[in-house]
C-alpha cells in the first residue's frame, strides 16, 4: 500500500537501509556478473550514495547489511541451489563496501551475515532498528530476486513502514525485477525514486524543525 511520502519519512523515526552494497556484489568482480550488470544499468551505487549523503545530513541512521562467506563455508547454509552457486563462485563473498557508496564509518552502521537469505531474521537489524527509534525503512540494494524480499516482508511482519526507491535497488533478470517491484512490493511498501525520497525527507525534516 502506497502513502504519502512525507507521512512516513519522518527523519527523527527513518532509517535507510543497504543491502550487500559490497564491492564483491556490484564490482567489476562480482560473485553473480549479471546481478552487478543490472545494478549498473539502474546507476545504483550512486543513488545509494546520494540517499545515504542526504540522510546523513538530516541525522538519518545509515545501517549497512553485507553478507560474507568463511573461506571454509563454516556458518553459511547449503539447503539451497544460491548456496551452492555461492560458494562455487570464483569471487569469495566479501563483506567490504562498494567504495563509491561513500560510507561514513564514525557515523553508519555495518551488520553482517554469514547465513540465510536476507539481513532481517537473526543479524540484530531488527533490535537495532528498534534501539534507533525507526518507524519506517527505506530499503535500498540487491537483489529484487531474494534479499530484498525478506528484508521486506521482515520489516513489515515487524510493523515497520517499508519504501523503496526503485531506482536504488536491482535484480536479474531487469523485466522480473520490474515485475517484482509492481506486483509484490508494491503491495506491501511505498514505491517511489530516490530523488522523491530525499526530498520528503528533506521536506519532513524542514517542517519538523519548524514546529
Amino acid at each position: 500500500m502506497a502513502f504519502v511520502l512525507t507521512d512516513v519519512l519522518d527523519p527523527a523515526h527513518t532509517a535507510v537501509v543497504t543491502c550487500e552494497c559490497q564491492q564483491s556484489v556490484l564490482g567489476e568482480d562480482a560473485v553473480f556478473p549479471a546481478l552487478a550488470a543490472a545494478a549498473a544499468r539502474t546507476g545504483l551505487v550512486a543513488n545509494v550514495a546520494r540517499l545515504c549523503a542526504a540522510a546523513r545530513g538530516l541525522g538519518v541512521p545509515v545501517v549497512h547489511c553485507t553478507a560474507e562467506r568463511r573461506a571454509d563455508g563454516r556458518g553459511a547454509n547449503t539447503n539451497a541451489r544460491l548456496f551452492t552457486a555461492a560458494a562455487r563462485a570464483a569471487t569469495p563473498f566479501d563483506p567490504a563496501l562498494h567504495p563509491g557508496l561513500g560510507a561514513d564509518p564514525a557515523r553508519d552502521f555495518v551488520l553482517s551475515r554469514l547465513h540465510g537469505l536476507g539481513p532481517f531474521q537473526d543479524t540484530g537489524l531488527s533490535s537495532l532498528l528498534r534501539n534507533l527509534g525507526a518507524t519506517t525503512l527505506v530499503v535500498t540494494g540487491v537483489s529484487l530476486n531474494v534479499a530484498l524480499l525478506e528484508l521486506t516482508f521482515g520489516a513489515v511482519d515487524a510493523g515497520l513502514q517499508v519504501v523503496i526507491p526503485a531506482d536504488a535497488v536491482a535484480g536479474t533478470p531487469p523485466a522480473y525485477a520490474e515485475a517484482v517491484l509492481a506486483h509484490t512490493l508494491a503491495l506491501v511498501a511505498t514505491l517511489s525514486s530516490t530523488h522523491d525520497v530525499i526530498g520528503a525527507l528533506t521536506t519532513a525534516g524542514r517542517d519538523g524543525g519548524d514546529s
